[in-house]
Order: C-alpha cells, then sequence, then structure tokens
C-alpha cells in the first residue's frame, strides 16, 4: 500500500478555496493570485536558514565545489531551470551549478513519476559528478517524501558532499541545512506546481543571486559579469557601462570592443584610467570583485 502522506501540508485541504469550481473567472485569478501571497512570507520567514545554507555553500565553492540540484518533477524542473539561468546571467561555467531531475532531460517535457519512487535513481549521476567534499547537493521535494530525492542525499552525503533539502512540508529527513518554506495548503489540493512552486523558485532565485554576489558577480545592482551572447545581453552590458562610468553609448560600445565583451574589465579600466591588461590584473588580485578592484 502507499504511504498515507495526510499528514503533509501540501495534501491537505485549503479552507479558502473550497468552492473553487464555482467561482467565475474573475474570481478564480483574484482568490488564486491572493493565495499565492503564502509563498512570499514563507520565504520571508525561511530567511535565516537560506542564508546560513548560502554561506556555507559560498565557502566551498570558494575552494571548488559545486552546486547541486536534484529535484522529480515540477522541483526538478525548477532546480535544472535554476542552474541554466547562471551562464548568461553570471558569465558562470555550466558545470558550477547543475540541475539533476529524475528521468533525465526527456523530463522536462514529459513527466516521469514512476521515476521518484526509485530511492537509487540519482546514483549513476552522482557518482560520474565525483563528488567530493567541497560540492553541495540540495535536494529539492515540495512534500518532502520523494524517494528519487532522499535516496539521493543520503547517496551524497556517503560521498562527503555537504546535503541541504527544501521542502514546503514539517517533515525533517536527515541532512546538513534544512529549509522549510511553509506555504500550507494548494489552492487546488496536492497541485505543488502552484504555491509551493512559487515559494521553491522564488528561494532557489535567492541562492543563485546571493552566491554570485558573494563570488564578486555584482557591482552595486547590476549583473557586470553577464555573458554578452545576444543582442539585449549587450545592449544590457552598454547601458551598465553608460552608468557606472558616466560615459556615451558609444564611448561605452569602444571599451566593450577593447575587452572583448568583459563588463567588469571595461568598467576597472575606465574608471582608473588603465590598460585592459592592468585591469585584469586589478581584478585577477581581488577575486574578480569591481569594487574591491576600485
Amino acid at each position: 500500500m502507499p504511504l498515507d502522506r495526510s499528514h503533509i501540508e501540501t495534501e491537505k485541504q485549503n479552507k479558502y478555496t473550497m468552492e473553487l469550481d464555482l467561482c467565475d473567472t474573475h474570481e478564480l485569478v483574484s482568490l488564486l493570485a491572493e493565495d499565492h501571497q503564502q509563498a512570499i512570507v514563507a520565504v520571508e520567514e525561511a530567511a535565516e536558514t537560506i542564508a546560513i545554507f548560502i554561506d556555507a555553500l559560498t565557502a566551498r565553492v570558494k575552494r571548488g565545489g559545486r552546486l547541486l540540484y536534484l529535484g522529480c518533477g515540477t522541483s526538478g524542473r525548477l532546480g535544472v531551470l535554476d542552474a541554466a539561468e547562471c551562464p548568461p546571467t553570471f558569465q558562470s561555467d555550466p558545470s558550477l551549478v547543475v540541475g539533476l531531475i529524475a528521468g533525465g532531460d526527456r523530463s522536462l517535457k514529459k513527466s516521469s513519476e514512476e521515476e521518484e519512487d526509485k530511492p537509487d535513481g540519482a546514483n549513476i549521476a552522482l557518482v560520474e559528478l565525483n563528488l567530493t567534499e567541497n560540492d553541495t547537493v540540495l535536494g529539492i521535494a515540495a512534500g518532502g517524501t520523494t524517494p528519487w530525492v532522499l535516496g539521493g542525499l543520503t547517496i551524497a552525503k556517503q560521498m562527503g558532499a555537504m546535503t541541504g533539502f527544501l521542502t514546503c512540508s514539517s517533515e525533517k529527513p536527515s541532512c546538513d541545512h534544512l529549509i522549510q518554506l511553509r506555504s500550507g495548503a494548494e489552492p487546488l489540493t496536492g497541485s505543488t506546481r502552484m504555491k509551493a512552486a512559487t515559494a521553491t523558485k522564488l528561494t532557489l532565485n535567492i541562492i543563485t543571486t546571493a552566491l554570485f554576489t558573494r563570488l564578486g558577480k555584482v557591482y552595486g545592482n547590476l549583473m557586470v559579469d553577464l555573458k554578452a551572447s545576444n543582442s539585449k545581453l549587450q545592449d544590457r552590458a552598454i547601458r551598465i557601462l553608460c552608468r557606472v562610468c558616466n560615459v556615451e553609448r558609444n564611448e561605452a560600445i569602444a571599451l566593450l570592443e577593447l575587452t572583448s565583451g568583459e563588463v567588469k574589465v571595461a568598467i576597472v579600466m575606465c574608471k582608473k584610467q588603465v590598460d585592459v591588461e592592468t585591469a585584469k590584473t586589478l581584478l585577477e588580485g581581488v577575486g574578480g570583485n569591481v569594487r574591491a578592484a576600485l
């Protein structure tokens, strides 16, 4: 018989949406939007545990470690999405933040629920990644009971990695860092693609944004280490230089051409009035932190 999960918060009925099917469309939109406010509150209430996890993660990444997400279904897709967004935003190596989803890449488009019940399902992928004590594995499971995720955390711990668990339930598996988001009962009972997913996505955004800020990828609130890989990002790089260096657009374009599109180098070069190589040396001496280089 399957495990009775009726005690889990994300499986309970939401008393405020008991007549969801009787709402007209406008009422549905308003009710669902209002209910999702709890996702934001849940993340705010978990701020301390999220921050503690980020500080521990950052220390390991500075020693050469990686961040790996483990998840199934919606949770897995959110982890893969966050990992995929890091290279263009922070010009990070794609191997630094990695998203693993039960069933592999095919599960990004087509659900693979049967994979979730395999506690050793992540073993091959984790072994191939050759985890070390500097790596961090964050399991993501809204309901907190997914065997694939829990089993993966056990395997990761045995390999020496730091482990974390991000959940929207009160389950407490064995791990180094537990992040619980009290997003509550879903407006559509058990559908964790709703509030739980919103809270999870926000938390993952916070984790990687804070991580790369600590790693010197951010100056002020500007993504100065972005990878200008398309027209939109090239324009953003130009506008960042205009704002930070107080130059006209043509001068910003010229600076980017001199630095092969490296925004941080262009900023230091302009503000310190040095050549490209000197700007690079200054940045290398402070771990790539623009504020420290200036």
